[in-house]
Formats: C-alpha cells, sequence, structure tokens
C-alpha cells in the first residue's frame, strides 16, 4: 500500500534521484518565498518578460505564492517543487513553450516529487493567446457555480438548472432543458454551427463539452454526418458554416470547457490553434485537452464522470485530479509491471504506426494497459488549479465523507441509489499526512497517500451498501 512519505523524505528522494544517476544535476532555481500551499513555476525568459512578469505577480498576491524560477527545462525545477511541496503548482508558460513535450514533462514532473507513483500536488499550466488572457485568469478570483451548460455531444442536463446541447451523431437533433423543466428533445438546424455559436455568445454557458473529430486548429460539429466545423485565426474563435459563412465567437462570461472526446484539441503548436481560442474569445477559465490523438478515453471522459457525474463533489481542478490518480491506481494495481513505462513519442497523427511499435517495445499485450499509458502524462490542465468551479450540488449516487478523530481518519460511504461506478472513491485531505496505518477495511484494498484517499468500488453498488474505511495517521506540519 503506497504511503506518502514526509516532507523531509520527500526532498531527500527528489535531491538524491541524480546523484543516482537518474538525471543529471538540474541547474540553480531561484526562489522568491511565499506563506501559502502554492506555487508558481516559471521560466527566466518567462519572467524576464515584461509583458508576462505581471502574471507571475497576480499569482504570487493572490495566493501568497511561492516563485520557482527555473533556466529550463521544466523537469529541472523537481528538487526546489519537492522541498516546497505545495498544494498547488501552476505553471506560467508563454504558447512557445507550452507544447506537447511540455505538457507530458509537467505531468511527470508532478509525479515525481515523493516515491510514490502518485501525482502530489494539484497542477495547471496557465497561458493564453497574449499575456492579457494569462492577467485576466490570473487575476479572477470569483468562484464560478455550474448551472448553465452547453454541447456539442450528449451530456446530462440533469445535472444543470438550464442546458442544451446538439447531437453529433443526429442530423438536426438538439436536447433542450429550461429553467424548472425537464429535457427535451427538439429539432435544430442540419448545420448546426450558428445555433452554437449563438449559444456560446447569448445562452451564456457555464460549462461546454465537445467531443468528435478535431485538430488542434478545428473541431468538425457532425461526427457521423456532414456538419460546418470551429476553427480560429489569430486568436479569434469561430464557426464557419457548411456555406462559408464565418460566425465569430465572442463568448466572455467565465466558463470551463472540456472537450473530453477530442483528439489534439490541448495541443498548443504555435499561437494559432483551438485552445488559445478558447481562453482569448471563449471565456474560458479553465480547461483540458488531450495534446494527442484520443482513443483509449480514460483520461478525458474519466474528468467528466467525476465533474458533472457527481456534481458539486469537486471543483474541475479536483475533478483532474482524481482522475489522473485513479488512472494511475489502474496501471498500478492491474499491470504492475508496466506501470512506470514511459512513452518517448506520441505523435500518432504523423506516425500510424507508432501505437504498434511501442507495444512491441514495451510488451504491451491489453488494450488498456496501452490506452492507460498512452493517457497518463497527455491530457493537459489549463487555468489557475486554484480557482474554484465547480457544479450547484445535486443529489448524489452515494455519499461519502471522512472524519477525523485523535489522528484516526474514518471514511465511510453509503450508496443513495443502485448504480455503476466508473472511478473509485476519492478524498482529497485538507493537509498532507504521514506515517499512516490502515486499521479497519483493508480487504477493501484501499490506498493512502499523503495526499489522497481512494478506495476501489464494485462494478455495481447496491442502494444502501456502506463501506467503511479507518487508518491512523499524522498531519505533516
Amino acid at each position: 500500500m503506497p504511503v506518502g512519505p514526509c516532507r523531509l523524505a520527500s526532498v531527500a528522494f527528489a535531491l538524491g534521484f541524480a546523484a543516482l544517476g537518474g538525471e543529471p544535476a538540474a541547474p540553480a532555481v531561484e526562489r522568491l518565498s511565499g506563506k501559502g500551499s502554492y506555487a508558481v513555476v516559471v521560466s527566466h525568459a518567462t519572467f524576464d518578460d515584461a509583458q508576462w512578469r505581471p502574471v507571475v505577480d497576480a499569482l504570487r498576491q493572490k495566493h501568497d505564492a511561492t516563485v520557482l524560477i527555473h533556466p529550463g527545462p521544466v523537469a529541472g525545477v523537481r528538487a526546489a517543487l519537492a522541498e516546497v511541496l505545495p498544494r498547488y503548482a501552476c505553471f506560467v508558460a508563454r504558447p512557445e513553450e507550452a507544447g506537447r513535450d511540455f505538457v507530458v514533462a509537467v505531468s511527470r514532473l508532478t509525479r515525481a516529487l515523493d516515491a510514490d507513483p502518485y501525482t502530489d500536488v494539484l497542477w495547471g499550466i496557465l497561458t493564453g493567446y497574449d499575456a492579457a488572457d494569462a492577467l485576466r485568469i490570473a487575476q479572477h478570483k470569483q468562484p464560478l457555480i455550474v448551472r448553465r451548460a452547453a454541447a456539442g455531444t450528449g451530456i446530462d442536463l440533469g445535472a444543470f438548472d438550464e442546458g442544451r446541447w446538439f447531437s453529433e451523431g443526429e442530423k438536426g437533433a438538439m436536447w433542450e432543458k429550461l429553467a424548472g423543466g425537464a429535457p427535451e428533445k427538439r429539432k435544430c438546424p442540419d448545420d448546426s454551427t450558428a445555433a452554437i455559436v449563438e449559444t456560446l455568445n447569448a445562452f451564456k454557458p457555464d460549462l461546454f463539452l465537445t467531443s468528435g473529430h478535431a485538430t488542434p486548429r478545428d473541431w468538425q460539429v457532425g461526427y457521423s454526418y456532414r456538419n460546418g466545423q470551429f476553427r480560429c485565426k489569430d486568436g479569434q474563435l469561430f464557426g464557419l458554416d457548411l456555406q462559408g459563412k464565418v460566425h465569430p465567437v465572442n463568448s466572455p462570461n467565465p466558463k470551463v470547457y472540456l472537450p473530453a472526446g477530442n483528439c489534439l484539441m490541448g495541443l498548443l503548436p504555435d499561437r494559432d490553434c483551438m485552445a488559445l481560442a478558447f481562453l482569448h474569445t471563449g471565456g474560458v477559465y479553465q480547461m483540458i485537452g488531450y495534446v494527442v490523438s484520443t482513443w483509449h478515453g480514460y483520461g478525458g471522459w474519466g474528468v467528466r464522470d467525476l465533474f458533472i457525474g457527481q456534481p458539486g463533489r469537486y471543483t474541475l481542478a479536483e475533478a483532474f485530479f482524481a482522475n489522473s490518480q485513479a488512472l494511475v491506481h489502474q496501471l498500478e494495481s492491474r499491470f504492475p509491471k508496466t506501470a512506470r513505462v514511459s512513452f518517448d513519442r506520441s505523435d500518432l497523427e504523423a506516425d500510424h504506426g507508432l501505437l504498434g511499435r511501442l507495444a512491441a517495445q514495451h510488451g504491451l499485450r491489453d488494450k488498456d494497459e496501452m490506452g492507460l499509458l498512452w493517457d497518463r502524462d497527455t491530457v493537459a490542465f489549463y487555468g489557475d488549479p486554484a480557482w474554484e468551479a465547480r457544479l450547484a450540488p445535486r443529489p448524489l449516487a452515494w455519499d461519502q465523507k471522512l472524519a477525523e478523530k485523535d489522528g484516526v481518519h474514518t471514511f465511510e460511504l453509503t450508496a443513495n441509489q443502485d448504480c455503476t461506478p466508473s472511478r473509485p472513491a476519492i478524498v482529497l485531505f485538507p493537509r498532507r499526512v504521514r506515517d499512516v496505518q490502515v486499521v479497519e477495511g483493508g480487504d477493501l484494498r484501499p490506498v493512502v497517500t499523503d495526499t489522497f484517499f481512494l478506495v476501489p468500488l464494485p462494478a455495481k453498488l447496491e442502494k444502501g451498501k456502506t463501506l467503511r474505511v479507518a487508518f491512523k495517521a499524522l498531519p505533516i506540519p
């Protein structure tokens, strides 16, 4: 059972890694100390840029953050970040720094701050089409309660007060929920491009969800039939209908974006890309996105399942973090021999034979084994990870709580209905713990790290079923 070590041990592990030959000694990292449990990680080049320095300053002021300034590459900040060991880590980066390799490096870095294989901080990459976008997001403090949703694929409108979703599989079909009503199927134009743009601009959703075919520079609105596209140019997001008419997206209200099933929507090949356009004129303050072609889906759809499927339980940043830990747990419990494999390439869009060669190279024989490894480091989270965006609370399939008394932590879960959980139950600790000893419920195979508690759930959970785990742990000062 993996248990996160204390901060001293974490630092020793990080510093000792290079001495053992695991990586070259990193260049010096400058540190501007803060009192909050938040770190801003930034390159010297970005920190010294007059337009981007205010972004760092805004985060530092908002969160009383420690700032770690590194000469690059970002992996070299590991020892310094392990010493700080914050709850949140925000990687401020100009678009030209934040490509695919950067996302992969950040994902791997944030799992390498102590000895267990799980992520050690809630992380996000803060960037923008220009520095003004990043500064707007950095300065924003008002939490977002997600009540209104829009989607270009199916979504559970019962989780929202109002919403619209446009079918990617049935031409001319949409579903709409009005305030106080139930979702109803309605007719929409066969080319729904303008209607989706109007929904973003005038309906002003708090959340946008998409799937289907995409590249870093476009989203194809229809999946199984011909429809329009969303594209971008010079930071402007727009719809392009089948007649060639342009419909600009100007939707400044703060929102979150989940391209849960889209290939490459999180990739920043340069400034002229969809993710940056969503941040620039789409009003997006936080988003996830694959930086590769997606085919397995655990890394994207799981965030949707936790964020929307358990309304109000997790912020978007917490849902992203929790899903990442669920993915690592799948690897560690089902495929322990290959769980620590890291792919050195992921450009499947340019090399269609890549998956086969990677499978042969690493001896991978199971589709889930390959897919989980593929997804693990290739979903980006953009935005300030400490910003709170969550759905309004609604009845949940199960209740879960974690209480502490005299150093004993007790977790209880009770099913409110028959359900089929897609992810384990996960609780983030309000502060790090150490010296964990499970005293009850060990047969449920819980995982307790210094940061979170996880317990696998059965494929079917019957109404009234109760699970209980108790463990001793000491807080880390």
